[in-house]
């Protein structure tokens, strides 16, 4: 099967969603299937993966919010590439307008619309969530679930990876709704990576000593990430006891993070782990996950911090919090300061032990990313058996 991935929010710099589509390709070559991501660049170009896998950048325009992603421009351009590559099925990855552009692609072939972003979290909750419900914002924005309503006649599946943008979508009358959850990659996160001299080194970076709890935060440097939330709520409860908080990341809201942390010795920002056996010790070797972000529609840290028998304290929406079992973590109300710092002082006063047993026995129970992919491909498979018996 050859599977063509118009992925606009595809980036060599880095991010989730290049984890997801590395993870992809290699997933898709042991498969047997031709995965060819077509993503806009500066200039065309072709960058090779595996024995059939291809990235294949085509001209776009820069993308005007963040300087590390680029923007499909040329519909016919993009036409003409669908028909020289001639898929079995296309898979569109943002709701925008390379969406409409693949919509009006005049070709029988199946067509789905993977929800790699959320953007009425990322943007118009987070700006005016303040002020207003979210009832209110959606009929503020009822041309976007309007939008949405129009391309699910052109499209034969929306795709989403948690269970809350997937409810969302179907009460915004979205009825062709299909839940894959995210996975983690087999063989690198466990909690037996849990080390004690390791764990002694991130708090003493923190200028904390053994009794102390050790928080960690990982990815990407951006305003939805609500980072300054979570230093603010680890910065008051250090008052009553001790707590650190290791930040790994980069992005654009650097400067606003190192802002937030001010002073605060026991906080501390560094440059992302790439190397993920390196990555997965820390993690292991952390008390708990601190999380901020309800836009995500992956929540890959969240996945991959229960892998490795990390306590969580998630927000109550987005993707982080379908990892949550039961005893192993807290959740509080999205981007609620107020319920955060509370989540965050109950998390502090419970027993510990307890708590980690739990994150460990949660840990063994993760869904494997090899499950997620033989989900998506059995299911695109089927579509394109079905659209072939139907002509």
């Amino acid at each position: 099967m050859r599977i063509v991935d118009i992925c606009a929010f595809y980036s060599p710099a880095g991010g989730g969603v290049k984890t997801y589509i590395d993870r992809k390709l290699r997933a898709a070559d042991a498969a047997g299937h031709e995965m060819i991501i077509v993503a806009p660049s500066t200039q065309p170009r072709v960058e090779y993966a595996g024995r059939q896998g291809r990235i294949l950048y085509i001209a776009g325009k820069r993308f005007p919010l963040d300087p590390r992603y680029y923007m499909f421009s040329d519909e016919e351009a993009l036409h003409a590439q669908l028909d020289a590559l001639a898929p079995d099925l296309v898979e569109m990855s943002s709701p925008w307008q390379s969406a409409s552009m693949v919509a009006r692609w005049r070709s029988a072939t199946p067509r789905t619309l993977v929800m790699h972003a959320d953007p009425l979290s990322a943007y118009a909750y987070r700006w005016f969530g303040s002020f207003a419900s979210r009832e209110t914002i959606d009929r503020g924005f009822g041309w976007f679930w309007r939008h949405l309503r129009r391309l699910q006649h052109s499209y034969d599946h929306f795709i989403v990876a948690n269970s809350g943008l997937a409810q969302r979508l179907r009460q915004g009358g979205i009825s062709n709704v299909v839940l894959n959850p995210m996975g983690v990659a087999e063989g690198i996160f466990s909690p037996d990576l849990r080390s004690i001299e390791l764990r002694r080194h991130m708090l003493s970076l923190c200028n904390l000593g053994e009794d102390a709890t050790l928080l960690v935060a990982a990815g990407r440097l951006a305003a939805e990430k609500r980072l300054p939330m979570l230093i603010e709520a680890v910065t008051q409860a250090g008052y009553d006891r001790p707590v650190g908080l290791l930040l790994l990341g980069e992005g654009r809201a650097q400067a606003d993070v190192l802002r937030a942390i001010g002073g605060n010795p026991h906080i501390r920002l560094l440059p992302p782990i790439r190397d993920r056996a390196v990555f997965a010790q820390w993690l292991a070797s952390a008390d708990a996950l601190l999380h901020g972000c309800e836009a995500e529609t992956f929540g890959m840290v969240a996945v991959e911090a229960r892998a490795s028998g990390l306590p969580l304290i998630v927000p109550d929406s987005g993707g982080a919090p379908d990892q949550l079992r039961p005893g192993a973590g807290v959740t509080y109300r999205s981007a609620d300061p107020a319920s955060l710092l509370r989540a965050l002082n109950d998390f502090l006063l419970t027993d510990h032990e307890a708590i980690r047993t739990a994150a460990r026995s949660a840990a063994h129970n993760v869904r494997p990313m090899g499950a997620h992919f033989d989900m998506l491909f059995n299911h695109y498979s089927q579509l394109t058996k079905d659209r072939s018996y139907a002509a």
